[in-house]
């Protein structure tokens, strides 16, 4: 395609990151909105067992299917992907059947006041996976011709949506807080379907019309159709399977094959991402409203991972995936992409390396701060929810290293390696679930993140292994990223002892006043820090600060 893929790549980044700050924000209000209009015990039901099955639905049907439509979209035959894409939704379906059975005759029962919602609520989520997986093919023609600003737009649309539905039904009927989040589930869910599928309508109608007539009358439209001659559909109804002309036959082989290759993966991926609601949700360790307080604190100690990683990864994914070729040696390949996709891999385990370790000194001083200012004395009334969150922040180092290099072994594996490592991935996903079942029998909601952050550093260990093995012919070095500068590490290990001073000197009576003092004195640690990694990355933070400024001067054109 003729847009630039690492531009995009970059963009769908940034704005991903935005998103998920806005998205997860609406969260926090939101979740401290339903502690104190209808308890724990609902907040307990709603985040851990029915978003559960919402993310084991969408999880299953559709990550295999996605990321082997997005691979190397350049030499698609479009008719085929598209059939491919929509056996997203018989399967959805399928699952659906399977697992609300699951839910609900199967897991332990909630409380008969909640029962019928709860039966209610699980058949809500399944209709509304459905439907999301009907805008699965929108959403990849959408994502693989760049439309990234689209992507945002639309979902912050969904979120506000499904938020504002749910609180105005709440306040006017507390007691039905889980039917609220049903409704609130299914009509944003069709909202977002009708916006993407109404967007497009109105886009290719437009194109055909520019491109009949080969004249872009405004700067509109030079934006939108000046770098699209090879969008590949005429119609709405080529979304549709079987409605694009095609000569060849129904379904590709190859991407079926890399379907079925991240269809074993997808399902030990989600057992190693959701292991600990597993674990709470088919054994009685935990209750509901100790469920929802683990959550809340998971939630907390995974901002950076949600708000940064994980966009980044999502894009890192889709640019390797453009830049690297699965079935090829570096050595035989273009060796122009495969230098800037270095430097792009050593890039990234730098920054997310950098991100977790300023997580893990300063989150030891700043958890419990960070739990009183969200949830007051509720949240630190006891001292569990801060060794949680101490002990989250020593996750969330792992989970940055992990993402990254994990993303770039997903998107150069051939299907022969994928196969194996789904074998390595099952030893993966059973050792975490019984070390999370024998780590909480013994240390409680603790157990959880110890088993994680093990089973992290075991996934980190195989991809560095993996790196390392695909670049021996080359003199590249990508995972020297991971390794940070000395003047940095310095600084944290200072940051550390100054925030933790000040933590047992001013919170020792905690006040207001106090704990302004103590916040202070960790944001100017914070900029210290911060100072020293830009002075020893000069180039890095050039790039960046390049880029912004390019960006700056494009608008203001």
């Amino acid at each position: 395609m003729s847009r630039n893929v690492l531009k995009s790549s970059l963009q769908n980044a940034s704005f991903n990151i935005i998103f998920q700050i806005l998205f997860r924000c609406v969260t926090f209000v939101l979740n401290a909105f339903i502690i104190r209009y209808v308890g724990q015990d609902v907040l307990g039901i709603m985040n851990v067992r029915l978003l559960l099955l919402e993310s084991t639905i969408l999880f299953l049907s559709r990550e295999p299917l996605l990321k082997a439509c997005l691979t190397d979209t350049k030499s698609h035959n479009w008719a085929q992907v598209i059939n491919q894409i929509w056996l997203s939704v018989p399967l959805s379906g399928l699952l659906s059947i399977c697992l609300v059975y699951v839910w609900i005759n199967v897991l332990s029962s909630t409380d008969d006041q909640y029962l019928m919602q709860y039966q209610i609520g699980c058949y809500a989520v399944a209709f509304s996976c459905v439907i999301d997986q009907i805008a699965q093919p929108v959403q990849l023609v959408a994502q693989s011709y760049c439309f990234v600003k689209l992507k945002v737009i639309f979902e912050t649309i969904y979120i506000t949506a499904r938020t504002i539905t749910f609180v105005i039904l709440v306040i006017n009927n507390p007691e039905n807080a889980i039917h609220a989040f049903s409704i609130a589930q299914v009509s944003s869910s069709l909202l977002l379907c009708l916006l993407y599928y109404e967007f497009f309508y109105y886009y290719i109608k437009k194109f055909n019309n520019v491109k009949v007539k080969d004249d872009f009358k405004s700067d509109m439209e030079k934006r939108l159709f000046g770098d699209m001659q090879d969008f590949k559909f005429k119609s709405i109804l080529d979304f549709i399977p079987g409605f694009m002309s095609n000569n060849d036959k129904p379904l590709n082989k190859k991407l079926t094959i890399l379907t079925i290759s991240f269809a074993k993966q997808s399902v030990i991926k989600q057992v190693l991402t959701e292991g600990e609601k597993y674990v709470m949700t088919i054994s009685p360790v935990l209750t509901f409203s100790q469920q929802s307080m683990y959550d809340i604190v998971n939630n907390l100690g995974s901002l950076a991972a949600r708000f940064i990683f994980r966009p980044i990864e999502d894009s890192a994914y889709f640019y390797f995936t453009q830049m690297i070729k699965r079935d090829s040696t570096l050595t035989q390949q273009d060796q122009k992409s495969v230098s800037q996709a270095t430097i792009v891999l050593s890039h990234l385990c730098k920054v997310v390396t950098s991100i977790g370790l300023i997580a893990v000194f300063f989150g030891n001083s700043y958890s419990y701060t960070l739990l009183f200012l969200y949830g007051g004395t509720s949240l630190t009334e006891t001292n569990l929810p801060t060794v949680l969150l101490k002990c989250h922040c020593i996750a969330v180092l792992l989970l940055a290293v992990n993402g990254v290099t994990e993303c770039y072994v997903f998107a150069t594996m051939n299907n022969k390696q994928l196969d194996r490592y789904n074998y390595l991935m099952v030893l993966f996903s059973i050792s975490f679930l019984l070390l999370s079942y024998i780590l909480t029998m013994f240390l409680g909601p603790v157990g959880f993140i110890f088993a994680n952050c093990l089973n992290m550093a075991a996934r980190i260990m195989h991809s560095v292994y993996y790196i390392s093995h695909k670049y021996k012919d080359t003199n590249y070095k990508p995972l020297d990223g991971l390794i940070p500068g000395k003047f940095f590490i310095f600084s944290l290990i200072l940051s550390l002892f100054v925030t933790k001073w000040s933590e047992h000197f001013y919170l020792e009576n905690v006040t207001m006043k106090s704990t302004l003092i103590h916040i202070l004195i960790g944001a100017i640690c914070f900029l210290i820090t911060i100072s020293i990694w830009v002075y020893e990355n000069k180039h890095l933070a050039t790039i960046g600060f390049n880029k912004y400024k390019r960006r700056l001067s494009f608008k203001s054109d």
